[in-house]
Parts: structure tokens; C-alpha cells; sequence
């Protein structure tokens, strides 16, 4: 196996093993669900699917990935995007967009399949000034806030967690033909001591609640607290 289909086994078994993951994921799902509009004609696309988890909550999703796996759909990247024009509604992206060394480019590629209004919904960390610590300390993957924003696509390996925030909030006169829709950081401290797919859970299930109410408050201060963001832009 590839090192990252060796990944996509470790998180599978993960996924099946840790029920405090799947009810953070569940309510992080929920927030992108929100903003589906079905009255956008055409099929929903989740690119990145990995294990395949957001197919557990959203079972109309067309999964994609550049693995071949038994749950996912169809194979392909983001770059290139195998489906016809103007048929999908809605393009789904949880924890992708900071993969992608070529942003432009994938827009581009995806502006030509979505319908009119069509939406790109990205689910990502969120880069505060809290939240830039614990990423620091518990997350493999860099911040990356000088990383090279390329004009086409590399084959190389790309991460850089705070592309969405500094890419995605403010000026996007960089997105020309795009308008935001919906745009929010949120405190998400149940989400990063779940420990997710590479640490231990640093507190029980049944104190999710707890988090959840915390979450809430510090949201208000997403500039401070924020560790997690839902964009969604659309078509025209």
C-alpha cells in the first residue's frame, strides 16, 4: 500500500473504534448539511472523501478520492473533475482545501461542472490566536502561513492549515465570479481534544456536551478562539 492508503486503513479503523470522533464529525457535518440547498438542480460531490464518513450522514453524496476504496465512487482529483458540465450542485470539501497547492486552478476546474449557483461548500481549521498553539502542538500537518500558493497543480505532497484562513476570509478578488454565501469561524475545542484520527481523546464522551456549550460562548470570539471555519461560495 501507498503511505497514504496505509492512512486511509489506520482511520478507518479509528473511525470504528472511537465514538466520541464520530459525534464531533456528525455535528460538523450537520453545519455543512445546513447549507445544501436542494433546490439547486444536480448531484452533490464530496471531493477527498477518505474513509468515506460524511457518506454515513449524507447518503445522496457522490464520494470521490485518489484512492480506490470499496465505499468510494469514482476515483479522481480536484483538479480534474470527471463530470459533465453544469451537473453538480454542490461540491463538498472537509478538510481538503488545505491540500490543495493550486487553489485557483481548482475553481477553475470546478466552476465548469457546477450549475448556475452551484456551491462550494469547505469545512477547515480555523487559524486564531488559540487555536494556532494547539494545532502547533497537536497536529502533524503545518500552519504553513508562508507556503507557496502555486498557479498550477504539483503532484507533490501540500499542507498548509491556515490556507483557508488567510486565503478564504477577507479580499477574494483573487476568486473572480464567486460570492460568498456563508462564512464563519467557531470555537471547536471538542473537535481538537477529541484528539481526532492521530491522538487519544483527552476527555470522556459524555463530557461532549460540556464542549459543545464552551464552543458556543467562545464563538463569539472567533479571532481568540476560533479553530474550525464553513465557507461556502457559489457560482456567479
Amino acid at each position: 500500500m501507498t503511505p497514504y492508503e496505509e492512512e486511509i486503513e489506520r482511520n478507518a479503523g479509528v473511525w470504528k473504534s472511537k465514538a466520541l470522533l464520530r459525534d464531533v464529525y456528525f455535528q460538523m457535518y450537520a453545519k455543512v448539511g445546513q447549507w445544501i440547498d436542494k433546490s439547486i438542480a444536480g448531484r452533490i460531490v464530496e471531493i477527498g472523501s477518505g474513509i468515506g464518513n460524511f457518506g454515513e450522514f449524507q447518503s445522496d453524496v457522490v464520494l470521490t478520492d485518489q484512492s480506490i476504496q470499496p465505499w468510494i465512487d469514482l476515483t479522481c482529483n480536484a483538479y480534474r473533475l470527471p463530470f459533465r458540465n453544469q451537473t453538480v450542485s454542490h461540491l463538498v470539501m472537509v478538510d481538503v482545501f488545505h491540500h490543495l497547492s493550486a487553489p485557483r486552478a481548482f475553481f477553475e476546474s470546478a466552476r465548469s461542472i457546477l450549475a448556475n449557483n452551484g456551491r462550494i461548500i469547505v469545512l477547515e481549521p480555523y487559524i486564531s490566536l488559540t487555536s494556532a498553539v494547539v494545532y502547533g502542538v497537536l497536529h502533524d500537518e503545518p500552519i504553513a502561513w508562508r507556503a507557496k500558493i502555486e498557479t498550477t497543480p504539483t503532484t507533490e505532497y501540500y499542507a498548509a492549515q491556515g490556507n483557508a484562513t488567510r486565503l478564504l476570509f477577507g479580499d477574494l478578488d483573487w476568486l473572480p465570479g464567486w460570492r460568498v454565501v456563508h462564512r464563519d469561524a467557531f470555537s471547536a475545542f471538542g473537535y481538537v481534544f477529541s484528539g481526532g484520527f492521530s491522538k487519544p481523546a483527552f476527555y470522556p464522551r459524555k463530557l461532549l456536551p460540556m464542549f459543545n456549550s464552551v464552543d458556543r460562548a467562545l464563538s463569539h470570539f472567533p479571532k481568540l478562539f476560533g479553530a474550525r471555519c464553513l465557507i461556502v461560495l457559489a457560482k456567479g
